[in-house]
């Protein structure tokens, strides 16, 4: 992009995700000349401070974009799917935060310390991927350069945060009496995502991880197998990871790898009760890495556990650095 200070645009600002796009762009000094904040007609007038000023949110519609260079969406797939299109006929590149375009095979699917140069090949919409996916892929990528992967084994523990203010309403709600609303009350214990259209023994979160992993780190056939699972914590995502690979691994270099990545931090002292928790990660853009040992029940396997913000590496912050690549290009 051969404008360094572009106009954007904020899909969804009023949003979880999009009041911590704002939040990450402010935090990140992101060069732009304009900046239009965008929502529902339900939000349309609400002002909202960023950057030291208040911004009157407008609505959402398919003329929104006009002199727009870059759009941060986060609105939900639909949105995604009725104006992303709209915002790339006005010549505006868009970065999707929702599910709509990831496994479009003329969209690039991102997490830019993993595969930054398939920006290069968008044709209007680069695509952000799951947040539990988007946290694991540093790790399965810097590990695979080193040492082949033979197959992944993951299991996730979501905060009620990926689903969204609603889901965090929920869980308020029903911390504070509420009646339960659904089949599985949120508060006190542990549910899934909702079932595959596509496959009735996986959840559509499991299938996405499959999908968007293969895709990120160009491997088709990579055997992987994913159990995700909610939890009722605010924020925070953590996914107990079991990796096996092809060579002979060194634990000590693994350990020094996966320190020295960008955006990631090893975290591990068991004896002393130091290891990464969705608490401790609040509020940081980085990946956590602890609990990393031998699993001796395989050839050439380990056991790691790791954590991130979702809402800001899993979502807005992943985005934010996606439009900072863009101003290289």
């Amino acid at each position: 992009m051969q404008n360094n200070t572009p106009n954007i645009a904020v899909v969804g600002a009023t949003g979880l995700v999009g009041r911590t796009m704002l939040k990450v762009l402010e935090e990140q000094n992101f060069p732009f000349a304009d900046l239009k904040l965008l929502a529902s007609s339900r939000s349309a007038g609400s002002k909202i401070k960023a950057f030291g000023m208040d911004y009157t949110v407008e609505e959402l519609t398919e003329n929104s974009f006009e002199n727009v260079d870059i759009a941060l969406f986060s609105a939900g797939g639909s949105t995604s799917k009725k104006f992303a299109p709209a915002a790339v006929k006005s010549g505006c590149i868009v970065v999707d935060n929702s599910s709509a375009w990831r496994m479009d095979t003329e969209v690039p699917l991102v997490v830019p310390e993993v595969n930054p140069e398939d920006i290069k090949l968008h044709k209007g919409i680069i695509a952000n991927p799951n947040c539990s996916t988007i946290q694991l892929m540093p790790v399965l990528n810097v590990l695979n350069k080193k040492y082949t992967l033979k197959r992944v084994i993951c299991s996730t523990y979501q905060s009620i945060s990926g689903a969204g203010q609603a889901g965090v309403d929920k869980l308020l709600g029903e911390l504070e009496g509420n009646k339960v609303e659904g089949k599985h009350q949120i508060a006190f214990n542990t549910m899934f995502h909702a079932v595959s259209e596509s496959q009735e023994d996986v959840t559509e979160e499991e299938l996405k991880m499959v999908n968007e992993t293969r895709k990120i780190l160009h491997i088709a056939d990579l055997p992987v197998m994913y159990t995700c699972v909610r939890l009722p914590i605010l924020g925070g995502h953590a996914e107990s990871v079991n990796l096996e690979f092809e060579q002979e691994i060194d634990l000590e270099e693994i350990r020094n790898l996966l320190n020295s990545s960008e955006g990631m931090e090893v975290v591990d002292d068991l004896k002393h009760e130091v290891y990464p928790t969705p608490q401790s990660v609040n509020g940081k853009d980085g990946i956590f890495a602890g609990r990393i040992r031998r699993d001796h029940s395989a050839t050439n396997a380990i056991a790691l556990w790791v954590v991130a913000d979702n809402v800001r590496k899993g979502a807005a912050t992943n985005a934010v650095q996606i439009a900072q690549k863009l101003l290289e290009i």
